[in-house]
């Protein structure tokens, strides 16, 4: 089975490419401009992109679409950036999160994500994905993309940018998302 993932990150991309292959799906990058509106809803963000992106590419005989968004929410700064988090690390970054939380105890924090799928023989199903952890005082690691040098899983002693892709598909909001799609995919086509 072909889908089509609707994203410009290539790191989001290699890393739900890594986690389809052991599903024996086929993701395939639809670099298109998404929509996105303003919403405090990942759910409402995402489900608006993906009826967008589809309207454009079903004349083109792509026939689904995958349009994933994801939010850090930190406890301290009340959910803060949540789903602003692009627009967030974009103006004031990683240094500028660290520097809203400078003599800030608590520390927990959470990304999720948020995966529609949608095309005409399945319709539309929204999957998530959370993972609760903490930020950490200073950026560590060279992998990822975003606040991933900030983030730290619990259960782990590294932030998302000191992990591999396979390590980090292990926990990650968007692997967990990605993974409940694809096993309802192959559930779906078992099916038919």
């Amino acid at each position: 089975m072909i889908i089509y993932f609707a994203t410009g990150n290539k790191g989001k991309f290699h890393e739900v490419k890594t986690l389809a292959s052991s599903y024996g799906i086929v993701v395939k990058q639809l670099d298109i401009k998404k929509v996105e509106i303003q919403s405090d809803s990942l759910e409402e963000i995402s489900l608006y992109a993906v009826r967008d992106i589809y309207n454009k590419v079903i004349s083109k005989g792509i026939d689904n679409v995958v349009v994933e968004d994801a939010g850090l929410f930190i406890e301290a700064l009340r959910g803060f950036p949540g789903p602003y988090s692009s627009y967030v690390y974009k103006t004031i970054g990683v240094r500028g999160v660290l520097k809203l939380l400078e003599g800030v105890d608590n520390r927990k924090a959470f990304f999720k994500a948020v995966v529609v799928f949608k095309s005409s023989s399945l319709g539309e199903r929204i999957f998530k994905g959370i993972v609760h952890g903490e930020i950490v005082e200073e950026p560590r690691g060279i992998y990822g993309f975003g606040f991933d040098p900030i983030f730290k899983p619990y259960g782990s002693d590294k932030t998302f940018a000191e992990m591999t892709v396979q390590e980090k598909n292990k926990f990650s909001h968007r692997s967990k998302a990605f993974t409940e799609l694809f096993k309802w995919l192959k559930s779906m086509v078992s099916k038919t």
